[in-house]
């Protein structure tokens, strides 16, 4: 596509689109709010282009269909939210321990259990780095506009093939149901879309186990065990940790190539606001009221969450004086931002919605003179 066409979709109507312009031909699911939009736009999308649309009995089927479409060559995609997303989590790291590439959607409400289903929030970015159990690293993208929506659901299905493991895309409810009018991305504006067999050819060396799919005629096995360079399980320490470190260096080695965020008149500024998501938008509206009062404050907005940009938060940090941190959870980021920063001297001060109910530019704003009047 290299000609812009101008749309007017909502955010799990971009992602479902999006997910086809990547190529994705099969999605297996369970409906859950505030998702569902996405399992309905690709069960009509995907069988008019000869792919395959399963709605499994429940979200841990679900993510093992994934596993299976992927393994037979497939680009596989699910989608869902927290509670679902809770279901899925055995199956996540099974797909991370076979290295198989595939993208999860999780459209964020509030929790915990079944919480809020139609509400706001952004409680499950831990669950994203930490839900499943062991040893390993993950990738999880936050796109915040709806350009950046279509760009970053592209992306996770090339990152998962680049580096053979699933990626988390997460947004929020603001963001899954906000409808807008945006320009489709060119061709030469989005990561690689090419066919898996592209992909197997030119990272091979980012799968330990043999890069092939099922039914290329090639000798494989696949186990969730720890396993040598043949795919056989195994127990011998020496492999077993260097299977391990395979999978949490192949993406943190590459971590600069992978992150991605958004700089916001943070030249001058005296207070940084570090956040995602739907909190990220009303931000940028706060920092431009505030910049008419005369505050000098900035916007860090987070695109590629996992792995986290501390090296980026750190040296920002060390240029202001205080931090704010927006975000629809109790304090998630904020926790991650002190540990990256390793200063004790800087202000550091959150503004936590957890009502199901979105952050207001004017929620930000007042932190920001309260945070001001401070320094």
């Amino acid at each position: 596509m290299n000609v812009r066409d101008r749309v007017f979709w909502a955010g799990n109507e971009i992602i479902a689109e999006a997910a086809v312009r990547a190529g994705c031909n099969f999605y297996a699911g369970y409906p859950i709010t505030p998702s569902s939009e996405i399992a309905a736009l690709l069960s009509l999308r995907l069988p008019q282009l000869g792919g395959v649309f399963l709605q499994m009995e429940d979200e841990i089927a679900a993510m093992g269909a994934v596993v299976g479409g992927s393994l037979g060559g497939s680009k596989a995609m699910t989608a869902t939210s927290g509670p679902g997303f809770s279901l899925k989590q055995e199956n996540l790291g099974y797909a991370i321990m076979t290295e198989t590439p595939c993208v999860v959607v999780d459209v964020q409400r509030g929790g915990p259990s079944t919480g809020t289903p139609t509400a706001p929030a952004q409680g499950d970015i831990m669950q994203a780095r930490w839900g499943t159990h062991g040893d390993h690293t993950i990738i999880a993208l936050t796109p915040g506009y709806p350009v950046e929506v279509y760009r970053e659901t592209v992306r996770a299905f090339h990152l998962s093939e680049v580096y053979r493991t699933p990626v988390i895309l997460l947004i929020d409810e603001v963001i899954a149901h906000t409808t807008e009018s945006f320009e489709i991305p060119t061709d030469s504006e989005l990561d690689p879309v090419q066919p898996r067999n592209w992909y197997q050819e030119k990272y091979a060396e980012n799968s330990f186990r043999p890069f092939f799919d099922f039914y290329q005629g090639k000798h494989i096995h696949v186990t969730g065990l720890t396993h040598n360079k043949a795919g056989f399980a195994t127990t011998v320490p020496e492999i077993v940790q260097e299977s391990i470190e395979h999978l949490v260096n192949k993406i943190l080695l590459k971590q600069k190539d992978i992150e991605r965020n958004e700089s916001y008149m943070l030249d001058d500024a005296e207070i940084a606001i570090i956040t995602f998501g739907s909190p990220g938008r009303a931000s940028k509206v706060a920092v431009d009221e505030a910049r008419k009062e005369g505050i000098k404050v900035g916007l860090m907005r987070i695109i590629t969450f996992w792995p986290f940009p501390k090296d980026t938060i750190r040296a920002l940090v060390d240029n202001v004086k205080a931090v704010i941190v927006p975000e629809m959870n109790m304090g998630m980021l904020r926790m991650e931002v002190e540990r990256a920063a390793m200063r004790r001297d800087v202000s550091l001060h959150g503004v936590n919605r957890v009502g199901g109910v979105p952050i207001e530019p004017k929620d930000v704003l007042e932190k920001i003179r309260e945070v001001h009047r401070g320094l």
